[in-house]
């Protein structure tokens, strides 16, 4: 039994994380995108490479690939599912909104969609919330200086 979680978050979180693992959101190599975002987590071996199109301030298209543990591979995923077509503010702010609600020292609930609340589970296992976040933090900050690069 998973501690501090209940049997439908419990299932939630199941369910998502082996359904991408198993069947991953535009798991490819896409070189000759305009971005290349290259990601690792040396003490667990993670190791993501995000291909970003952008244009015009918008996420037009995004695939990843590499490897990592299973949790870190499903969270990538759906990240990945969750930027395509999107203004980079937006995408910004799903991110940061995806760090807040895994985030174990704030109490306050955050809105997400269901898919994404799946990964709120990781805060019950403080040791695989890296893994869970390693993706969604890297972007912030690619985001960060794309959003600031585009207004300027």
């Amino acid at each position: 039994m998973i501690p501090c979680m209940d049997q439908q978050l419990k299932q939630l979180y199941k369910s998502v994380i082996l359904e991408h693992n198993a069947r991953p959101f535009h798991f490819k190599k896409k070189e000759g995108t305009s971005h290349v975002l290259e990601i690792t987590n040396s003490p667990c071996g993670d190791s993501f490479r995000i291909f970003f199109e952008i244009e015009n301030g918008i996420v037009t298209e995004a695939h990843f690939h590499g490897y990592g543990c299973i949790l870190a591979k499903a969270s990538t995923s759906v990240l990945i599912k969750n930027l395509e077509n999107k203004p980079l503010k937006e995408v910004l702010t799903l991110c940061k909104s995806f760090l807040k609600m895994t985030d174990p020292n704030l109490e306050e609930p955050v809105e997400v969609a269901h898919e994404l609340f799946a990964f709120s589970a990781a805060k019950s296992f403080p040791s695989r919330l890296k893994c869970a976040n390693l993706s969604w933090e890297h972007v912030v900050a690619f985001l960060e200086k794309q959003v600031a690069d585009h207004e300027n």
